[in-house]
């Protein structure tokens, strides 16, 4: 959901430079740079080899650590906090999840059915003709549903909420499988190959979709005409 508000602002800011920027260097400055995409990552890196090495507690601290000093760093750095405090959060949830089952692969257990929920809601609403991706841009920009009368513009949501659909079920399945076959390694590297690049693929698509659409923000609908 977080990555179609990125999107909104990745329009406005566009708008506001007055020019054509690719929407991929935006997202990724909403994202916290490349250093926020690498920090992010860091938490599960260290995780899986402290967890061989030293045992299932010295991992979690471990993990929690990374997580804690990367959230300082952007403060003292005066960087985008927004995605440390995730991280964080998201990192002390799988941990505690961990702690409760006494396993390693528990720590990924949040991630796999949260992307199984968010999964299913998106496949729900192509179903019931509502389709989300065009809800959720709605409500942020003030659009209304209306737009759900034309069938043009139904068929770009549609494809939209579809490619968010499929991330998701890829995720599940993908680490699910992974989970069941007590392949932690492999989990770690399936949560960070399946994150933030597919994240960044349907959130462009979206971009595109409301684009096409000509649902951006109103900012970014009066810049032609200031330019005339």
């Amino acid at each position: 959901m977080q990555a179609l508000v990125d999107a909104e602002r990745a329009a406005r800011d566009a708008a506001d430079d007055e020019g054509e920027q690719e929407p991929e260097q935006t997202l990724l400055e909403q994202m916290g740079g490349l250093s926020g995409l690498i920090y992010s990552s860091l938490p599960v890196l260290v995780f899986v080899p402290v967890n061989s090495l030293r045992g299932l507690t010295a991992a979690i601290w471990a993990s929690l650590g990374v997580a804690a000093a990367i959230l300082v760093w952007r403060l003292v750095r005066r960087g985008p906090i927004q995605p440390a405090i995730s991280g964080f959060l998201g990192v002390g949830v799988c941990a505690f999840i961990a702690y409760r089952m006494g396993e390693a692969k528990g720590f990924f257990l949040f991630g796999i059915y949260a992307s199984l929920v968010y999964g299913g809601v998106f496949l729900m609403s192509l179903v019931v003709r509502w389709p989300l991706a065009g809800v959720i841009w709605g409500a942020l920009n003030g659009h209304g549903t209306e737009w759900r009368s034309d069938k043009r513009v139904m068929r770009l949501y549609d494809i939209a909420t579809a490619v968010w659909a499929v991330v998701f079920v890829a995720r599940y399945l993908v680490q699910n499988y992974l989970y069941d076959a007590n392949s932690t390694g492999l989990l770690a590297v399936a949560r960070i190959a399946m994150g933030w690049p597919l994240t960044a693929v349907a959130a462009l698509v979206t971009f595109w979709a409301v684009r096409k659409a000509g649902h951006l923000p109103s900012s970014s609908a009066k810049a032609p005409e200031s330019a005339g």
